[in-house]
């Protein structure tokens, strides 16, 4: 064995300590007191027609704690609109005014500006299905001075399709990003937070296209925490071709990239060193079974993935293994990206300040 390989098969050897490490690595909220007294106004941005979109908003409106609720549409005519009045859930028409904002940020911030007697906000995406604890499970947090946002993330129920299958996996990474507390986010999709993180910084946040990143950047910018709450996931239910699935996920690593630059760099160098430690111990396995323990962090990853998953199939380990030549290929678009395309409308990405 030359001297080049011990050194090779060395670093190899690190790199695989290392992701087994970023793999077991988990950090767990402690227990919170759901506070009646709260006044929660939950509010629900809606445009066109998401996947089963009137089951998705009677979960979302039957929670088992008391909370006011409020969908916001663009206009009159907008194909939501029926599912929302048959429901019976109160809503109004978008109007805030901002020029760069997205159309889910003008929502929100109109539900904000024309309810400002709320103690918390929740927002809740279309297109998720929830129980009825959900509610409750996600403002817990915020009985802690200390918490800026409570948030979760979801897992994706995969209808008929494979690239549906490939998004449930693909979920999973944003769900391992969450248990730690240095690369959590608010996920825009579910989140709660007090009217006082937002007061002073409306302006900013209504000119902004992600609400995620930007309330996310309020969050740190005031050095609060965000609470992660696995127990208030909610399901969102994919029926997605290629053509949506490239689009979405090219559209989230876009959106990601532009909420920290970092992003971009590390994705890159981490998921080439994921590749190449994969592809090394497949080789050096063939030649000596020894180096099977090279695969480790990829066993612990499928133990992980399924634990995350709420259906479990053997594809699923199948696709775990492609995940990281997906995610350079998304990272290398989207890298590139000037502008998304979300709900039919165009915006260009703006860049925030590395922290």
């Amino acid at each position: 064995m030359t001297l080049f390989l011990i050194i090779f098969i060395f670093i190899l050897t690190l790199i695989a300590a290392g992701f087994s490490y970023i793999g077991l690595h988990k950090e767990i909220d402690e227990r919170c007191e759901y506070r009646r007294q709260d006044r929660i106004l939950v509010i629900i941005p809606c445009k066109g027609i998401d996947y089963d979109l009137e089951e998705n908003l009677r979960s979302i409106v039957s929670q088992d704690v008391n909370a006011d609720y409020l969908a916001v549409l663009d206009d009159p005519s907008d194909p939501a609109m029926p599912a929302v009045k048959k429901i019976g859930i109160p809503h109004i028409l978008s109007n805030y005014a901002c020029n760069t904002c997205s159309g889910k940020v003008r929502a929100i911030s109109t539900a904000i500006a024309s309810r400002p007697d709320y103690d918390i906000y929740v927002i809740a995406d279309s297109d998720i299905r929830v129980d009825r604890e959900w509610l409750r499970n996600l403002v817990c947090p915020l009985s802690d001075p200390k918490v800026g946002i409570s948030t979760t993330f979801p897992y994706f129920y995969p209808v008929g399709s494979f690239p549906s299958k490939i998004k449930a996996v693909w979920g999973t990474v944003g769900q391992s990003l969450m248990e730690s507390r240095l690369t959590r986010f608010g996920w825009g999709g579910s989140l709660a937070f007090r009217r006082t993180l937002i007061d002073s910084a409306m302006p900013f946040f209504s000119g902004n296209v992600s609400d995620d990143s930007a309330l996310t950047a309020i969050c740190k910018s005031k050095g609060l925490r965000i609470a992660y709450v696995r127990e208030a996931r909610p399901a969102i239910y994919c029926p997605d071709t290629w053509p949506q699935f490239w689009e979405w996920a090219n559209r989230q690593t876009a959106l990601s990239i532009s909420a920290s630059p970092k992003v971009f760099r590390y994705g890159i160098i981490f998921y080439s060193l994921d590749i190449i430690l994969f592809i090394s111990a497949i080789i050096l396995s063939v030649t000596n079974p020894v180096f099977l323990y090279l695969l480790i962090p990829k066993i612990i990853g499928i133990y992980r993935m399924y634990d995350r998953t709420v259906i479990r199939r053997i594809s699923f380990a199948a696709i775990f293994l492609m995940l990281p030549f997906i995610y350079l290929v998304n990272l290398m678009i989207a890298h590139r990206m000037k502008h998304i395309l979300w709900r039919g409308n165009k915006y260009e990405l703006q860049k925030f300040a590395e922290r």
